[in-house]
């Protein structure tokens, strides 16, 4: 069902000081800030060859991230996100298989404007789950 490692999200309470971290310490390459209202965060990318890290700040004191960055206050490993093929399938065989799927269920529109929905950390082995539908190239749409 999954395919490649999309990225590792990393809470941070400040994005700006990740940002620079990233890129002035360990000299990658970040991408803008982009707000996402719908999630509750703000995000950049640190772009690597072989997958990009999230950075992830709580947009307004009501995010869902807030909560973490309390238990977390310095930040750390908040989800990892998995490509699938197709979402609306994937979602069938998740549900069929007892994970609970976060929300009201439904694929969201996530950073990179492809569908996303996150599976219940405690039916995961304990880790937050992000499952995007894959780019599909120009060719196939």
């Amino acid at each position: 069902m999954i395919g490649c490692l999309n990225h590792v999200a990393i809470a941070v309470p400040d994005l700006t000081r990740g940002i620079a971290f990233y890129r002035d310490i360990l000299g990658a390459t970040v991408s803008g800030v982009q707000p996402l209202p719908e999630h509750g965060v703000s995000v950049a990318f640190v772009l690597l060859d072989n997958s990009r890290i999230e950075l992830v700040t709580p947009l307004g004191e009501a995010s869902p991230l807030a909560d973490f960055l309390l238990r977390q206050p310095t930040g750390g490993l908040h989800h990892v996100c998995y490509e699938v093929d197709d979402l609306d399938a994937a979602l069938v065989q998740l549900v069929e298989r007892g994970i609970r799927i976060l929300g009201d269920g439904r694929p969201k529109t996530g950073a990179h404007g492809l569908p996303v929905v996150f599976l219940h950390p405690k039916d995961c082995g304990g880790t937050l789950i992000e499952i995007e539908e894959r780019a599909r190239p120009a060719a196939e749409v």
